[in-house]
């Protein structure tokens, strides 16, 4: 009996060491946005050139819309504990359904995200509906 509280015990010390690593480690947890400058300087990041001029952040903070002088058009998405972006080259993978934009971006590694965009869906819609067309 002796034995079997000790091995629970240590087994017990172990997971809870393993779960203490995870959590120095920064590994798991609920990443956001915070606000619009942390979206800005993600998209900086992601393309050396991109100055965002509007943009649209998901209400949950799980990812935004960028739009550049140029009309360019980034998408940020989290993936995984990080954020990763892609530029909209078209307006296929785009749907509205009232405050909810959801947003493609024809890679499917990196898939489509559904944002929150309250109000500001509609016309970041309207505004999609051109990507695409000046090429």
């Amino acid at each position: 009996m002796t034995e079997i509280a000790i091995q629970l015990g240590v087994s017990l010390a172990a997971i809870l060491a393993l779960a203490g690593f995870a959590v120095w480690l920064k590994l798991g947890g609920d990443v956001r946005l915070r606000d619009a400058e942390e979206a800005r300087e993600l998209a900086r990041m992601t393309l050396c050139g991109f100055e965002p001029l509007d943009i649209a952040l998901d209400r949950a903070g799980i990812g935004a819309l960028l739009r550049d002088a140029g009309g360019r058009v980034m998408l940020l998405k989290r993936h995984g504990v990080h954020f990763a972006g892609r530029l909209l080259t078209d307006h296929r993978a785009i749907r509205l359904d009232q405050n909810f934009l959801t947003v493609g971006t024809g890679d499917s590694r990196f898939g489509a995200v559904t944002l929150d965009l309250g109000p500001e869906a509609q016309a970041w819609a309207s505004s999609l509906r051109r990507l695409g067309a000046r090429q």
